[in-house]
């Protein structure tokens, strides 16, 4: 007699969708979030490599960038559920602190850049 002590594992159900929008507009967004939180870390990266030229300088658009990065992961979940809620709902608004303090950030790092390129002297 042949004793099988393999169990049998049955598949889970999926969850139920939090909302039934075939385009699924949240996961876009989201995406997209992801995509800007990704190209942040490499800019400060990139950032990095100014460091032994411009000084420590350039340690404040690393903080910027990175703190901005950290603070799209912060609020990714919180974010999509809105989102998801919403379009159940049928009320979606703009989270309009999240663009702000993106732009406010990007804004930031341009001017600090453009000064760190334009104005401090290049060390060897």
């Amino acid at each position: 007699m042949h004793i099988s002590f393999r169990r049998r594992l049955q598949p889970k159900p999926p969850p139920p969708p939090l909302h039934e929008d075939p385009g699924l507009q949240p996961e876009r967004t989201s995406l997209a979030w992801g995509r800007t939180l990704l190209t942040l870390i490499t800019v400060s990266a990139l950032f990095l490599r100014w460091m032994p030229y411009h000084g420590v300088f350039v340690g404040m658009l690393v903080a910027v960038s990175l703190l901005t990065a950290l603070g799209i992961w912060l609020t990714q979940q919180r974010r999509y559920n809105r989102s998801s809620t919403g379009l159940k709902s049928g009320r979606i608004q703009a989270d309009l602190v999240s663009v702000l303090w993106l732009g406010a950030s990007v804004v930031a790092l341009s001017v600090l850049g453009l000064y760190t390129v334009l104005f401090l002297p290049i060390s060897s």
